[in-house]
């Protein structure tokens, strides 16, 4: 049974760390062990969350391949719905883990490619071996951030959730009015409204259909109530809390162009828990950089690769219309207007990627090292 899944007693010698990948799921993780590249894997599965059954299978797996109870064990999961608990867990234990971007995992190109779970954690095996053997590139580690800074992105992120379910209550109040001929606005005094509205021939409306607006006016109003409690607890953060994090949003907001949204978005999503060593970082981690094609005589740009944060990229094209209106004597301005203000629409949406990309830059070097954006202005108040 031995020779079955260790190769020979002089390998274990050799190795001396466990390796192990997860594969997870909602009701039951299967875990993959192993040595070295040329092991059979040890394949277990446990329920999902049982973190003491996942002692026991580590315990066994160095009880297995002749490892020492103390042996280190490195470890590996893709990210995804289960967050970063996991990695805190075994990082507590000693275990050294690895999140990994799961985009950045090589699959096969065959047309119909095998996939299992057993398949997935040996995959995952033989990449962690091959990454701690120094092959950096073999996959993107995410950068796990500290319980603080996750914590404080819950706030602006709830606000963003609160105000798309907000604009979707107000389009399907207005869509269900507008099949009967009427257009209107959705406020507070929507109520009485209601009952003034007249159907084309001065009928009423239909009593079913009245009663399902009051009630999605309700929703719309119970979601504005809350918009508002969040946006004045921020507010009130802005104006009291010492934290770093904080402090950094005060800073953007003296620049003119930058507002309360995003200068709260930049600092807590992006700026305050990163480390970024150079400007490509910065780039790269919006994903406003571009995605070269070349291949023999094919040479083409792909566009930026929106491989990075989502809000923050969204977030920074838009901030960049708005440098261009606030802030016209700046560098970063001067040089969009020299290079695609006079062009088509396409060529000015490239230029105002380049900008968003540019700007980003300007305001990390701002905050780390208080250099000023060329030309800026600051907000007399």
């Amino acid at each position: 049974m031995i020779s079955e899944t260790t190769l020979s007693d002089q390998y274990n010698r050799l190795g001396g760390s466990l390796y192990l990948a997860f594969e997870l799921s909602q009701k039951q993780w299967k875990l993959g062990f192993t040595i070295g590249i040329a092991q059979r894997p040890r394949i277990r599965n446990i329920m999902a969350r049982d973190l003491q059954a996942l002692q026991y299978e580590i315990k066994a797996a160095r009880q297995r391949f002749g490892l020492p109870g103390d042996a280190p064990v490195w470890s590996c999961y893709e990210a995804g719905r289960d967050g970063f608990w996991i990695h805190r867990y075994l990082e507590t234990h000693g275990i050294q883990n690895l999140v990994v971007d799961p985009a950045s995992i090589e699959v096969s190109r065959r047309a119909r490619r095998r996939k299992t779970d057993k398949l997935d954690v040996n995959k995952l095996l033989a990449m962690l071996i091959r990454y701690h053997s120094g092959e950096r590139k073999v996959w993107r580690v995410v950068h796990v951030p500290s319980r603080q800074a996750e914590d404080d992105r819950q706030l602006h992120r709830e606000l963003l959730a609160l105000k798309t379910e907000r604009t979707r209550h107000v389009n399907r109040i207005k869509g269900l009015l507008i099949c009967q001929g009427i257009s209107v606005q959705v406020k507070a005094n929507f109520p009485d409204l209601l009952e003034n509205i007249r159907l084309w021939d001065g009928s009423e409306l239909p009593e079913a259909l009245g009663m399902r607006l009051q009630r999605e006016y309700q929703r719309w109003f119970f979601v504005n109530q809350q918009i508002d409690q969040l946006t004045a607890h921020r507010e009130e953060l802005l104006k009291t809390s010492q934290q770093p994090s904080v402090e950094q949003v005060r800073r953007l907001m003296r620049l003119k162009g930058i507002g309360i949204n995003s200068a709260w978005l930049f600092a807590m999503e992006f700026f305050s828990w990163r480390n970024f060593r150079n400007r490509r970082e910065v780039g790269a981690c919006a994903g406003l950089t571009n995605a070269p094609y070349q291949s023999g005589d094919t040479s083409k740009d792909q566009g930026i690769e929106k491989a990075g944060n989502r809000f923050i990229r969204a977030m920074a094209i838009e901030i960049a219309w708005s440098w261009l209106r606030s802030q016209p004597e700046s560098k970063l301005s001067q040089w969009y207007q020299r290079r695609f203000a006079q062009g088509n629409v396409r060529l000015r949406k490239i230029g105002i990627v380049a900008l968003a990309r540019k700007l980003l830059i300007a305001l990390w070097r701002y905050l780390e090292t208080g250099t000023v954006p060329e030309g800026a202005q600051f907000k007399t108040a």
